[in-house]
């Protein structure tokens, strides 16, 4: 009994520690519950009742929201925009980081302190201007310019998440296929790319949940309706005078699925990407 005692003194208690996961588990879902459960309510009912459970599940408000707003073109051209988009960072990232990192060229360090001063820039600051050499370049209202606009957006955090990433490899490995006479680019290739997989995945996804629910950039470059995004066809059911609040927290679960599903489907190679990079100088 005695012995029983002192393991259970011993053993430490993690109540408090499930108590506080258990707050931010209900602090993420509830809102994701609350957009649900106004997504199969009547219009009238969400102003009545928009916190309560819905008295009939409406759920032909997903069908209208589909058909009424173009959703399937609308998410057609997200996941092309989107996919493409990251892809592009990807490489990109890919090649900067690699050569910051390793290859130390001239500059290397004010080349990484813009990285991360251009990121931080607001987008207004260079939007008219942008603006007018689209135009002038033929990009506005098409796909290539807002994917190129996205390349330019996303690359410098990118890049330098990459960087980090690449500096926190160790180079034994690197150090072992230079010296049985693989190249610079074959290094590259065979050694650093498999072992950089799960930074390049953290680049990718993040690029493409960003460019996934981006409104201001192609708010403004994608005004004919067959070229809009999902995020875009999200404010649909919102005039100025009313707000069909059933039909945008319909389509708001519809542009959340996907992310949901990406991110679980590979929320354990994401996480590692995140916490083995880190951010160093």
């Amino acid at each position: 009994m005695q012995l029983l005692q002192r393991r259970s003194r011993r053993t430490p208690s993690y109540a408090l520690n499930y108590a506080v996961l258990g707050l931010m588990l209900l602090f993420t879902l509830y809102p994701l519950i609350l957009v649900f459960m106004n997504a199969v309510k009547t219009p009238e009912e969400t102003l009545v009742n928009p916190m309560g459970w819905p008295k009939e599940w409406l759920w032909s408000n997903f069908q209208r929201v589909w058909y009424e707003a173009a959703f399937s073109r609308a998410l057609l051209n997200s996941l092309v925009v989107s996919t493409t988009a990251a892809v592009g960072v990807t490489v990109l990232a890919a090649l900067a980081g690699y050569s910051l990192a390793r290859l130390n060229p001239a500059g290397s360090g004010l080349v990484t302190l813009y990285l991360l001063a251009g990121g931080s820039l607001p987008a207004q600051m260079f939007l008219v201007p942008l603006f007018f050499l689209w135009r002038k370049l033929g990009l506005v209202d098409t796909h290539l310019g807002i994917i190129l606009i996205y390349l330019g957006v996303q690359s410098p955090f990118a890049c330098y998440l990459m960087r980090s990433f690449f500096v926190s490899l160790p180079t034994d490995f690197e150090d072992a296929a230079r010296v049985d006479g693989a190249s610079r680019l074959q290094t590259f290739r065979h050694v650093m790319l498999p072992l950089a997989r799960p930074g390049f995945l953290t680049v990718f996804l993040l690029t493409w949940m960003g460019t996934w629910n981006e409104f201001f950039y192609a708010n403004i470059f994608l005004n004919r309706q067959i070229l809009q995004t999902g995020a875009l066809r999200y404010v649909v059911f919102s005039g100025e005078y009313y707000t069909n609040w059933a039909m945008t927290n319909a389509a708001g679960v519809i542009l959340v699925v996907p992310v949901l599903l990406l991110f679980l489907a590979t929320q354990e190679t994401f996480i590692k990407g995140m916490t083995q990079g880190g951010l160093k100088f």
